[in-house]
């Protein structure tokens, strides 16, 4: 019972420091610093000068600054208006109409972001509007949307899979590799859904589209072009070995900036915030980062993640009901905690008993990524829904009402993980060797 007891005092104290309003970062290196104080001999001070150090001059961290400059770079193109009119005539005649752009524009902008609120905001400035116009049921756009914009968490460039592979030292370019199927069967999911509500719910009586012929729709399609080649480019380079994911990381700046200069968005202006809010971005994961790393080492000296690993085999619970356990506990933590911070807060006690279980560790990154993504849309703290109040002023109940089936659909998601390893295993193990 003394690793229940450490685990009490670690996170009595963690929430009283974030209770207080102290930035998470710091909040994690303060319970790190007074548990080698508190439980260990060593010097807590030497200890975490080093321990913060070498978490910050990673090399495979590079990538994550790179990829958040490009997803700001494009944020702040016209791309949110000219995938809508791409899409716009070939979702038109699927059952459930143009809500689905709602999830094939967020998947698209997945694929060249790596953030969730980003997603939602690039896509959401552009489609609520419209999708209101058309007389679509606003739950149904709001909730899509919500649940929609968490694939920027999976489909790669993913931060929350860098920040897990960096974490665990697992190779972030498969990590990727791995989250396009599991990315592209859950948007799947998400318009099965909306094509079976358009059917059955009495509410859906959207305008209806003026007809328009296939010559139209191929001309309207030449908007998605430059994001389309971006995205081939990015994960086409990882996939086939060409590059590593922070060369990549490299090419997709350079391709945004292109992009954005092409589309004449590109100014002194748009590339100074671009920039600026990448750093402040950065700066928040880092040190983050660095304070889970610190917290890693404190708990590691106390022996708390072997501890608890041994009491975790002594109830031999089988694979699934360990991932049971763990998702029931990702859900309650993602309540109160965002994704990254719900990883590396967790990954030191966690990581030992997933690979005393003989869980695939790129497999797990992917189940974690889904698990956290709910967390984006569950109150009280779920990003996306405070996003969403911003841009729509609806009350925060109307919004997390709108997003429960999304959530729904995300704990099916598991489940389909669970049953069919394969969708996120398969690529990863078939992608061709690369530089390291």
């Amino acid at each position: 019972m003394e690793e229940i007891q450490l685990i009490g005092i670690f996170l009595f104290i963690l929430f009283l420091l974030l209770g207080t309003g102290v930035w998470i970062g710091l909040a994690l290196l303060g319970v790190a610093f007074i548990g080698v104080e508190m439980f260990t001999s060593r010097p807590a001070g030497d200890a975490m000068i080093t321990t913060i150090w070498s978490a910050s001059s990673s090399w495979t961290l590079t990538a994550l600054p790179l990829f958040i400059w490009m997803g700001e770079i494009l944020y702040r193109t016209r791309l949110s208006e000219d995938m809508f009119r791409g899409l716009s005539p070939w979702m038109a005649r699927l059952p459930g109409g143009l809500v689905h752009t709602n999830i094939v524009g967020c998947t698209i902008f997945a694929a060249v972001s790596g953030s969730s609120a980003a997603t939602l905001t690039t896509v959401g400035k552009m489609s609520i509007p419209e999708l209101r116009k058309r007389n679509y049921p606003e739950t149904v756009v709001i909730g899509t949307l919500a649940g929609a914009a968490t694939l920027g968490l999976m489909i790669p460039p993913s931060l929350t899979l860098i920040v897990y592979g960096v974490t665990i030292n697992e190779s972030i370019t498969k990590l990727f590799i791995a989250g396009v199927l599991p990315g592209i069967v859950l948007a799947a999911m998400f318009m099965t859904y909306v094509a079976i509500y358009s059917k059955v719910a009495r509410n859906f009586n959207p305008n209806e589209e003026p007809p328009m012929s296939f010559s139209e729709k191929l001309s309207n399609s030449k908007f998605l072009i430059p994001v389309l080649i971006l995205i081939l480019v990015v994960i086409g380079s990882m996939y086939l070995g060409i590059a590593t994911a922070t060369e990549a990381a490299a090419f997709g700046v350079v391709g945004s900036l292109i992009m954005a200069a092409g589309q004449g968005s590109l100014s002194w202006s748009t590339f100074k915030e671009s920039l600026m809010g990448a750093t402040r971005t950065s700066a928040m994961i880092a040190l983050i980062l660095a304070g889970a790393a610190f917290l890693s080492l404190s708990m590691g000296f106390t022996g708390l993640p072997r501890g608890l690993a041994d009491l975790i085999a002594k109830l031999e619970l089988s694979k699934f009901e360990l991932l049971m356990v763990l998702l029931v506990f990702y859900i309650v933590l993602g309540m109160f905690l965002d994704g990254i911070s719900s990883v590396v807060l967790t990954m030191a006690v966690v990581e030992p008993m997933i690979r005393q279980a003989g869980i695939d560790l790129i497999w797990f990154g992917i189940f974690i990524v889904v698990v956290v993504e709910m967390a984006q849309i569950t109150p009280p703290i779920g990003f996306n829904l405070f996003v969403l109040q911003g841009m729509t002023s609806h009350e925060m109940s109307f919004i997390a009402r709108a997003a429960l089936p999304m959530f729904g659909i995300m704990v099916l998601m598991v489940f389909v993980l669970i049953a069919f390893p394969e969708i996120a295993t398969f690529l990863p193990e078939n992608m061709r060797a690369g530089p390291s």
